[in-house]
């Protein structure tokens, strides 16, 4: 379906948003705190929102899809064993609370403070080159979608020329993105993700109610149901022959969620934006609630999808997407287009520029982000660390621009010259792990253990980034080579965390002095004074129930419990059911229809939610960012290394 004139009036509407946004975050920023951290005064909620609508960019929806077509339900069942580990590490503060004691605004600068200035360049380089690879296919595939989505024509004349459609629509959405970060640095990408997240969650829900309307559950079962035996789409248990997104897949992700949590660099200002420790740590506390409309949306969209192309009562509908996709190219690049080419034959007018304006909200916010991220990173971590002393901070606003710059150029070339041989989940958690896969390691190492070393760093860094890259180019010299990317990811997260603690424990010496890192005891600062004690809780008290925890905080994490222990009950009763053999394929139907109707009524309270009190959090942020004093020397330099 091609857009008519609703759909373009609404898509208008999106960039004179974008444009005032910028409008209002220029004259807020007025140091380098401000440019990477927002002066360090984002609340709870608005910081919820905000980097949750970073983390969905458009190419992670694509990926999503993609992946939920190919595994069905399995993901989000395995998904609730995640939850509980996600909300654990959420409210014991798990990595988020001491690096946010740590002040450092950038992952790198604590590498600096805890081990040294060299590896602090070492790792930030790795970071680096990690990071710009992993975005290097974001806005290829992005563009691809818009592209069919929208129906645009692949060649256009422009000045008597013939124009290739898809560089410019790559280049276009590199300018949008790059505009918003140079105007506003962080303190935009906050503002823009927060009130893009609101209309996400917002039409995320209108679409999901109106999919499950258009195509009743009743023809998605159908659909669902002509998966292979071995295959199953509804049920858990018989999907072992699922390729790649299977259950390995799966349990490597929810370790890789302990290991990494706060270890990928991709969104590394939301890591030093929040005002205080307490509320960074209640900010992921929120993430279960947050994530709602969003895991809905691509879960539903998803399986109508094949309901569609597999069900009979679709046969016009699936014949005009099939011949769509099969001019798409490679079979990878029609996996990434399948979902999204059959959405456009079942949304109508209207919803079509909204999805459109959604997609573009996050393509937008996503890589704003990620720019902001990857071009902070190599001025503060390597470039600064490298010249020995602290820029003046009109001339590193300035480097920090040119940095972002660069990385728009090279993603623009990667995007048009790289041809991807894998899966868009499987390519993210190779070039992921080149940086992350030894990261988690050195990061809860350095942040937990006394004894962690600067030469045990060393090591777990060479070793995940070793085990990655050699990962990258076996896979990209032989696509079907038997180790996919998830577990490569898995190897190098295992050896790098021998290798750090083995070459710890070989060395013997002084311990660091972690009350000076994490800024405790003697060592508190005047402008982290909060309402809650200094030392976070320990024991049961972690799980967030202490005697510093506001009415309102207990209430949120008491209700958070109760959601996820709902899905654990879940998870285990259908597991023990299955054992047995007793749950057919149509009792798991009617609990996904279930499943999919409690959480559309939970994400429009979530929505009200998180609406209502993240609004007044964003307008404290704006007062806060009008009225306080600067400090000049608040750069990420560190005058002083502590041993």
């Amino acid at each position: 379906m091609n857009l008519g004139a609703l759909d373009w009036l609404i898509i208008a509407a999106f960039f004179v948003f974008v444009g005032g946004t910028a409008v209002v975050s220029r004259p807020l920023v007025r140091s380098v705190a401000d440019f990477l951290a927002a002066g360090r005064t984002a609340g709870r909620y608005v910081l919820s929102v905000s980097q949750g609508a970073a983390a969905v960019g458009a190419i992670t929806i694509v990926g999503t899809l993609e992946m939920n077509y190919i595994a069905g339900f399995q993901q989000t069942w395995w998904a609730f064993t995640t939850a509980i580990v996600v909300i654990v590490i959420a409210v014991t503060g798990w990595v988020a609370y001491r690096f946010r004691e740590t002040r450092c605004l950038t992952m790198a600068e604590f590498f600096e403070r805890r081990y040294s200035r060299r590896f602090r360049i070492f790792a930030g380089s790795i970071a680096y080159l990690s990071g710009i690879v992993n975005f290097g296919i974001f806005p290829a595939v992005e563009a691809r979608f818009f592209i069919y989505f929208v129906g645009l024509p692949h060649r256009f004349a422009f000045l008597g020329v013939d124009v290739a459609t898809f560089p410019v629509m790559v280049a276009f959405l590199l300018a949008l993105s790059l505009a918003l970060v140079f105007v506003g640095g962080q303190v935009a990408v906050i503002l823009t993700d927060f009130l893009q997240g609101l209309f996400i969650t917002a039409l995320f829900l209108v679409m999901s109610g109106y999919l499950l309307v258009r195509v009743r559950w009743s023809q998605v079962v159908a659909g669902l149901l002509t998966a292979p035996h071995g295959a199953s789409l509804v049920d858990p248990y018989h999907a072992g022959q699922v390729a790649d997104f299977n259950f390995w897949y799966f349990l490597i992700g929810v370790i890789g969620v302990v290991y990494t949590w706060m270890s990928w660099q991709g969104t590394q200002g939301y890591n030093a934006s929040a005002k205080s420790a307490h509320e960074a740590r209640m900010a992921w506390v929120l993430y279960a609630w947050r994530m709602i409309p969003q895991t809905l949306v691509l879960l539903v969209i998803a399986v109508v999808a094949f309901a569609v192309l597999h069900n009979a009562d679709f046969a016009g509908e699936a014949a005009r997407a099939n011949a769509v996709i099969g001019g798409a190219g490679a079979p990878m690049i029609q996996s990434q287009l399948r979902v999204p080419v059959v959405l456009g034959q079942l949304l109508p007018h209207g919803m079509m520029g909204a999805f459109t304006a959604v997609m573009l909200a996050t393509a937008l916010t996503c890589k704003s982000a990620y720019m902001h991220s990857w071009g902070s990173i190599f001025v503060q971590d390597v470039f600064i660390p490298l010249r020995g002393k602290p820029l003046e901070p009109r001339e590193h606003l300035r480097v920090l621009r040119w940095s972002i710059l660069f990385v728009a150029a090279f993603t623009f070339a990667f995007s048009i010259l790289f041809q991807q041989s894998q899966a868009i989940f499987l390519f993210f958690a190779i070039t992921g792990a080149i940086f992350a896969g030894g990261s988690g390691a050195v990061i809860i190492g350095g942040l937990y253990w006394k004894r962690g070393t600067t030469a045990a760093a060393y090591t777990a860094m060479i070793l995940g980034a070793g085990i990655s890259v050699g990962g990258i180019v076996l896979l990209q010299l032989d696509p079907k080579f038997p180790v996919n990317g998830q577990w490569f990811w898995g190897i190098a997260m295992v050896a790098a965390t021998a290798g750090y603690i083995v070459v710890s424990l070989l060395r013997k010496g002084g311990a660091a002095d972690l009350e000076r890192l994490l800024h405790r005891g003697a060592h508190a600062l005047p402008q982290d004074v909060i309402a809650v004690t200094d030392l976070p809780p320990v024991g049961w008290r972690a799980l967030g129930l202490d005697r510093d925890a506001t009415r309102g905080d207990r209430v949120t994490v008491l209700a958070t419990y109760g959601w996820i222990l709902l899905w654990a009950v879940a998870f285990v009763v259908g597991t023990v059911l299955s054992a047995t053999g007793a749950v057919s394929e149509a009792a798991w139907a009617t609990f996904w229809h279930a499943f999919l109707v409690i959480n559309l009524v939970a994400g429009v309270v979530v929505l009200f939610w998180f609406g209502t009190l993240g609004i007044r959090d964003l307008g404290r942020m704006l007062r806060a960012l009008r009225s306080r004093e600067r400090d000049a020397t608040d750069d990420g330099f560190v005058r002083r290394v502590v041993p």
